[in-house]
């Protein structure tokens, strides 16, 4: 299949979850990954992979030196980049030029996740939302820009949420850093058309990653008047995250958005999801507002 844009690819935060995923599946379509993390581990592992018959991708075996996954002539090579730090950036966009001579397709996937109500949420702990989810996907890509001009394409898919566009309660720093990923890349896209850069969104909703466990509650949420709420809200959505799909089927979606020299301006990844999105802009905001409220026992 001839890759239009290239056969290297970048994924950050690809140490779990959706970016590990994504890092995978595209090594056995025979993709040259780099996945990044803010530690790599002296001992990393070397994976062997197979997908399965439902597209399911499975890993087994480790090994001492860095983490490198081959297969199919594609590969995962984990190295260190911290989305808050330029230099960081620079080193690892740098590196990767360097070895391949190349970067045509960038998926922003690194982020993190802090619950509690906005009267809660210092600005310190907002700047720390914002800091990794928003500018770090704004460091990112004003590292790989220029590269990508002089090769006259590339791709960049900036993973968002169905968050960004519904009023979650307790989760209002998250949607708020995703709402802006999405208004950036909106601007972009038109910026690089002329240079035949494309940008797309891609937006999971409830996903069975480590991103439950890892979520970051405000420091001021645990004796505040919404305390008993939002326990209550969040445990729903933890509920939701812990049955939700496998997140190679955001994995799916990736690949076929990196397969198309056209891809949509943004995917909402999977069909109850996709509904939900279409109907929001059939219903007026209140009753939107309403029925959010509902669904999270508010």
């Amino acid at each position: 299949m001839s890759k239009y844009y290239g056969n290297v690819v970048l994924v950050t935060g690809a140490s779990s979850g959706i970016g590990k995923s994504i890092a995978e599946y595209l090594a056995h379509m025979g993709y040259r990954v780099y996945g990044t993390s803010r530690k790599v581990s002296d001992n990393g592992s070397k994976l062997q992979v197979e997908v399965n018959s439902s597209g399911l991708v499975k890993t087994s075996g480790t090994t001492a030196g860095q983490e490198d996954l081959n297969i199919n002539s594609g590969f995962v090579k984990m190295i260190q980049m911290d989305v808050c730090n330029e230099e960081s950036i620079k080193a690892a966009v740098e590196y990767i030029l360097e070895t391949e001579g190349e970067l045509g397709i960038v998926i922003n996937n690194a982020g993190i996740g802090i619950a509690g109500s906005i009267e809660d949420t210092s600005p310190q702990e907002a700047f720390l939302q914002f800091d990794t989810n928003f500018f770090g996907v704004h460091r990112v890509i004003r590292q790989v820009l220029p590269s990508m001009r002089k090769q006259g394409k590339g791709l960049i898919i900036n993973i968002s949420s169905v968050g960004a566009v519904f009023p979650i309660p307790f989760q209002g720093m998250y949607v708020a850093s995703k709402a802006a990923i999405e208004a950036m890349s909106g601007t972009l896209r038109n910026e690089l058309r002329p240079f035949g850069i494309k940008v797309s969104l891609v937006e999971p909703g409830d996903t069975k990653t480590g991103f439950t466990k890892n979520r970051v509650f405000v420091k001021a949420g645990e004796n505040s008047v919404y305390a008993d709420q939002s326990r209550k809200s969040i445990a729903i959505m933890e509920h939701d995250e812990e049955n939700g799909p496998d997140p190679v089927v955001v994995a799916r979606v990736v690949e076929k958005l990196i397969n198309k020299k056209n891809p949509p301006v943004c995917v909402a990844v999977g069909l109850q999801y996709k509904l939900l999105v279409f109907f929001k802009r059939l219903v007026p905001k209140r009753f939107e507002s309403y029925v959010v409220s509902k669904m999270y026992g508010i």
